[in-house]
C-alpha cells in the first residue's frame, strides 16, 4: 500500500490544514516563536509518515514513525501553551484535542502493526 493512501497520513494532512487555519489568526508577533514551532511540528507529522514508509526496513520505518508520534506529542503541548495565551478558544481547542487523539491512535495502531507484522 502507497503511503498516500493510510488513514493516519490522511487524517494528519487534515490536521495540518486545520493547524494553518488556526494559526493564522495568532497575533504577528508570535510567527517565529509559537505559529512556527506548531507548524513545524504539524508539518513533521505526515512527513515522517511518508518518509518512514520510504524506508528498507520495518526497523527504519519504525523509527521514523516514533519522529511522527513525538512530533505529534510536541503539537499537543503547544497547543495547551497557544491555549494558555488565549491565542485559540476553549471549544476550539477541545476539537483540535480530538483530533490530536485520532492522530495518536490511527498512528499508535500503524506503529503496533509494524512491530507485529513486519519484524
Amino acid at each position: 500500500m502507497e503511503y498516500i493512501e493510510l488513514e493516519v497520513w490522511k487524517e494528519s494532512r487534515i490536521w495540518v490544514n486545520n493547524l494553518y487555519e488556526i494559526t493564522k489568526k495568532f497575533p504577528k508577533d508570535e510567527l517565529y516563536r509559537l505559529t512556527s514551532q506548531m507548524r513545524r511540528s504539524a508539518v513533521s507529522i505526515p512527513s515522517n509518515i511518508a518518509e518512514g514508509c520510504g524506508r528498507r526496513t520495518s526497523a527504519d520505518t519504525i523509527q521514523f514513525l516514533h519522529v511522527s508520534r513525538g512530533s505529534l506529542y510536541e503539537l499537543e503541548t503547544q497547543l495547551y501553551l497557544a491555549l494558555d495565551q488565549n491565542y485559540v478558544e476553549t471549544e476550539k481547542h477541545q476539537i483540535l484535542l480530538s483530533q490530536i487523539l485520532k492522530c495518536k491512535k490511527l498512528l499508535n495502531g500503524f506503529i503496533n502493526y509494524y512491530k507485529i507484522d513486519k519484524l
